[in-house]
């Protein structure tokens, strides 16, 4: 279960924060592997559209019950800064390590952008022509 909350803010739109289960990715032996959690802050005009876009990246289970949790004032800055709106960091309680984009949340070393190795070769299957 995610711990989480809202604030509305004077503008009517909502920042969402959700404590959620770190995604797996690339080896189960990685740097982020551990089974830690993970703070997700999320901008959107209303709570349903901010769990939308966190479904829309892949995490499925996403849901807020309760307000148990809302983000704090220094996280609203966070991700009211952020040109995304959509933000995470690994340790909460930690302040001075900084938030990042989701896109490094979700990246798989796999699987490189482009789907190209280091040698250049293109690891895509051929098209059915």
């Amino acid at each position: 279960m995610s711990g989480g909350g809202f604030i509305r803010l004077p503008g009517g739109s909502v920042v969402v924060a959700l404590s959620l289960p770190r995604p797996p990715h690339g080896a189960p032996a990685g740097l982020y592997d551990c089974g830690c959690r993970v703070r997700v802050l999320v901008h959107a005009v209303n709570r349903q559209r901010a769990l939308t876009r966190l479904r829309n990246l892949g995490l499925r289970a996403v849901y807020l019950r309760g307000n148990s949790e809302p983000p704090t004032p220094d996280e609203i800055t966070a991700v009211l800064h952020h040109p995304d709106g959509l933000v995470w960091r690994e340790a909460p309680e930690d302040d001075t390590e900084s938030w990042h984009p989701i896109r490094a949340l979700l990246r798989n070393p796999a699987f490189p952008v482009g789907g190209e190795d280091s040698d250049g070769d293109d690891e895509r299957p051929a098209s059915a022509a």
